[in-house]
This record gives structure tokens, sequence and C-alpha cells, in this order.
């Protein structure tokens, strides 16, 4: 007996589940359980959790703005998360085969694939600038730690006196006048952000002068994409033994950048800017649509890529139970990398004797010129500068293994034949070098301008587009004839459908390039719809697709105990003689 019920869970079943043989040997499976949700971890935490969500917590009001982001991770994350796994888990198939259940709306799928190719290709140049700065920290200094390189303006001003470059030594108190010109900001230029504009981009003066390819970044954008193929040559099988240490060892870097930030001076005011809460902010619109917006954006909900891996689920596999786990620690580990980047940035802002809003930034700022730069302040800072951009690296790429896998699903779903089944690593080859093709214009001297318009719109209002269509389709078209759900919630759900696709964003949250601002944001999802989502998360997808469906008192698609929704009503015993 205990054999019998460790195999079950293995098979992902419930515990009061017998074990069940519904492995898909057609397109495969994981190899077991933990591949999965360390594989969804990965593709959930990513550069925004990192870069983006301490920012957004330290300027909508600190620790109250952990108040309505929790408020919309179970009203609006969670139930979304939850529908889009079961969904895969159900239909066994990518982004696109699934919408079987009601081919009309396949259009979703192509929007899915469309926003995942989007992302894909602007995402691994993010990992490809991570990869030359990870180069350019194995050095003794640190390039952009002084001013005293050819790049550099009469503008420059470090944070270190050029008497004391002596390795591993703590740089000393700066001068009175060196002190008093680094307060105004207008007359200094940091050696970081011209070693970011002059040197690694040698930006240009528009969005449509081009200028030349960057020669270091197109090397290190097909290292990035060599390294995502390869991982990815067996699919799932393959990057589901990669995810063991892409998925755990950011948070080890996370854990060693930590201690070292709070032992050092002035850790502890930047967190205070972090987390003082700020409660009257609570009452403004913006503060609620940025915090949709950052748990719509992050789970990675509307992308594909959940229904993507969830298809190579056992079909009784808890799907549930995943949905939550991975949701709840996708949201922790934002908020535990804002400890990570606010004690580094309080520790810079003490030394300059400078208020911390003043060196507090977010997206390309923060990961490639304020935090590199408060690292050149750290003893040894080579060290403290590999793991930072080592993490960067491995957050991206486990974000960058589901965009490719959901693009080489879909195809190979959609083709269906044995030929391509047999086929599927030229598929992945395929994507990869079209991938990297695609992303040379953004490796030139105007790329990191379309870098940021394919981030700020690729993936925007577009998700709030899919989302809706989504739930509408599945709950309120396929479910109207099916036993999706007891009759007395239809006439509820037409006018839901309605207000939530009506529902305009919240507010925007803009993105801005250092020394360049950028008026473009990202819309918030409409909450009305994500209630929707809420709603249809109590209900199972009927059968019609995949394997058979369990008997209804052994299906592990259901909720939880104790959230069951209402079953269909038993039929009386007159509509049982006329049957």
């Amino acid at each position: 007996m205990v054999g019998k019920g460790a195999k079950g869970m293995l098979n992902g079943a419930v515990p009061s589940e017998a074990t069940k043989r519904d492995q898909n040997l057609k397109r495969g499976n994981w190899g077991n359980q933990i591949e999965f949700v360390l594989t969804s971890v990965g593709y959930a935490v990513g550069l925004g959790n990192v870069w983006r969500f301490p920012y957004l917590c330290y300027r909508n009001g600190g620790g109250a703005f952990m108040f309505p982001y929790f408020i919309m991770l179970i009203f609006c994350g969670i139930p979304l998360f939850f529908m889009e796994l079961s969904f895969g888990q159900f239909a066994s198939q990518g982004c696109l085969g699934v919408w079987r259940i009601s081919p009309m709306f396949k259009g979703v799928g192509y929007g899915m694939m469309v926003v995942s190719t989007y992302i894909g290709i602007y995402y691994n140049v993010v990992i490809c600038i991570a990869f030359y700065y990870f180069f350019s920290s194995m050095t003794h200094v640190l390039p952009w730690a002084y001013c005293n390189n050819p790049w550099n303006t009469r503008d420059c001003a470090g944070v270190l006196d050029a008497s004391n470059l002596t390795n591993g030594s703590r740089p000393a108190a700066l001068p009175s006048n060196l002190s008093h010109l680094l307060n105004h900001s207008l007359q200094r230029t940091s050696p970081s952000e011209e070693y970011w504009r002059l040197y690694v981009l040698k930006l240009s003066g528009d969005i449509g002068n081009f200028g030349e390819v960057r020669l270091p970044l197109l090397g290190c954008l097909g290292v990035s994409w060599v390294v995502v193929f390869l991982c990815l040559i067996r699919g799932v099988k393959s990057s589901g033994k990669v995810v063991y240490f892409t998925a755990t060892f950011p948070y080890v870097v996370l854990t060693i950048l930590f201690v070292r930030g709070v032992t050092l001076e002035g850790a502890f005011t930047g967190i205070m800017y972090y987390l003082t809460p700020q409660w009257d902010k609570i009452l403004e619109a913006k503060v609620w649509g940025d915090a949709a917006s950052q748990i719509f954006y992050s789970l990675g909900c509307a992308w594909g890529g959940l229904i993507t891996m969830a298809s190579y689920n056992k079909f009784h596999n808890n799907c549930y139970r995943d949905s939550v786990i991975i949701s709840i620690t996708n949201c922790a580990t934002s908020v535990y990398a804002g400890f990570v980047i606010f004690s580094i940035l309080g520790f810079m802002a003490s030394h300059l004797g400078v208020d911390v809003s003043r060196v507090a930034d977010h997206g390309p700022g923060l990961a490639f010129v304020a935090y590199p730069e408060a690292l050149t302040l750290l003893p040894i800072s080579p060290l403290w500068s590999l793991l930072f951009f080592f993490m960067l690296i491995l957050l991206g790429l486990g974000t960058q293994f589901c965009l490719l896998e959901t693009l080489v699903t879909a195809i190979v779903d959609e083709v269906g034949n044995e030929w391509i089944l047999q086929k599927k690593t030229y598929v992945t080859l395929g994507v990869a070098v079209a991938g990297f093709l695609l992303g040379i214009p953004l490796t030139s001297q105007a790329g990191i301008y379309w870098l940021l318009l394919m981030d700020n719109y690729a993936a925007s209002f577009s998700l709030v587009v899919i989302s809706c269509i989504m739930c509408v389709a599945i709950m309120y078209i396929y479910g109207e004839h099916s036993s999706l759900r007891p009759p007395v919630t239809r006439p509820l759900a037409r006018p839901l459908c309605l207000v939530g696709l009506l529902t305009p964003p919240l507010s925007r949250a803009p993105e801005l390039l250092p020394g360049h601002p950028d008026d473009a944001g990202i819309p918030t999802a409409p909450l009305l719809s994500d209630l929707l989502a809420l709603r249809l998360s109590c209900h199972h997808l009927p059968p019609g697709s995949g394997p058979p469906p369990p008997p209804p008192e052994s299906s592990s698609l259901r909720v939880a105990p104790g959230a069951e929704c209402a079953p269909p009503p038993a039929p009386t015993a007159r509509g049982s003689d006329e049957a």
C-alpha cells in the first residue's frame, strides 16, 4: 500500500486517488511533477520580478502597495493561472491545438503565438546584454567603476576616488567638492551610465538611426540562442532537467546578495524606503492598476506558455495545487528581490550622501546602470557583479525556455503528423535561428529604442484582450453547449462577460530608458474580467478532446475540498422515465 500511494503521488494524482495510466505516449510528459513546477516557476519568475516590482512597490506607497498587490493575486492572478493550466492539461495540446473545442476562437491561439514571438525576440537580447556584462565582470577592476576610460566624457564623475584604486579595498570617504558635484544630477553622469550608453550600446540619436550592429552584442546574442536551443533540444525531456539548476540557483544568488546587502551601512534606510507604507495612496486608482499590471505580466497569463507547459502534464495531475504554489512563489520572490535591491541602493545613497529616491530606478536603468554602480562600492566588486549578472541570465533563460517551447509545440501540434513529431528538434532549431535573425536589429545602435518599444506594447493591452476572449470562449461559448456548469449560472455569465470586455484599463505604468524618457506604458488588466475568470475556475472542462475523463468522483481536475461548485441538478424521475 505504501508503494502504491507513493507511485500515485508521482503520477500527480491527489492522495485519495488511485494511480492512473494517463501518460501521453505520442507527445511525451514531464519526467516527474517537480520538473513541471520548477519550469513553471522559472517561467513566471523572470527579470520583471527583480527590476520592476521593487520600484513599483517603492513608487506606489511602499508596504501599502502589498495590499492591492495580494488582492490582485487572489482575485486575478491565481484564477487565470489555474484556468490556463487546467485548459492545457485537459486538452494535452499547445496554445493552437486547444482551440479545437471552438475553432472560431483559434485566433486567440495565434494571438498568444504572436505575443510569445515578440517577447522571445527581445527577451533574448536582454539576456545577451546580461551575458556581455557577465563576461565584462571577469576582471580585477570593473570597467564602469572609474572615469578614466576612452569613452568617458567631461561630465563623468565616479563615486570612487582614483587614488583608492586598490583591489579589494574599501573606498575612502568622498572629498567635499566631489560629494557636492555628485549631489547635482544635472552636472554628473555616472561612469556606469556612460559605459552603458557610450560603450555597450553606442546609443544613436533617435530610433530611426540604426547605425552599426554592435558585434560584441551580436556574439552574445548567438551564445544565448545556442544555450536555449541546447537546453530544448529534446523538448521537455531536456529542459525539465536543466530547470533543476536554472530555477533554483537564482534563489541562492538572491540570498547571498541579501545577506551581503543587509550588512552594509545605509541598508536599513533603503529597506525602509521600500517598505514604509503610505496608506493614502491606496485610494489612487493608479496604484491598483500597477498592482494588476504587475500580477498579470509577471505570471505570464495569455502568453500561451502556461497552456503549453500544462499540456505535458499527466491527465489527472492536481493542477489546482500547482497553480497556487507557483503563483505564491512568484509573488514571494518579487517581495524578496525588493529587499536585495533596496539594501544595496540604500548603501549607495548613504555613500553618496543623497536620498534613496535619487538612485532608485527600474528596468534597464536598474539592471545595467544603478545596481552595477552600487556594486562598485563593495569590496571584491567583480565577484558580486558576476553573481548578479549570472542571476539575471538564469532568470531570463527560465522564461525564454518556455517562450520557445510554446512556439515549437504550437507548430508541431498544428501539423500533428508522425513526421514532424520525429523532427521536432529541427523545428526547434528553425525557430531558434529565426529568433536570432529577427533579434539582430536590436543589437544595433538604435536597438534599445526598439527593445523598449516592443517591451511596452508587445505584451500589454493585447494580453487583456486575449484573456477576456478566452474567458468568454471557454465559459460562455464552449460551456453553453455542454454540461460545463449548472444552468442557473448561465444568466449571470452573460452580463459579466459584457462588462468584463467593456471595462477599460485602469492606468499605465511607464517604462523609461535612462536619460531618454518614453511615454509608452503597459495598460492593466480589467478587474471585472479577472473576477469572471475566478468564477470560471470553479468549473470542469467537459469531455471532447484528450484522454477519456475519469468518473466525476475521482477527477483530480476538481477544485480543492470545500471550494467545489454546485453539481448539476439530478434528473427527475419523470425525466428518467421519458428517457
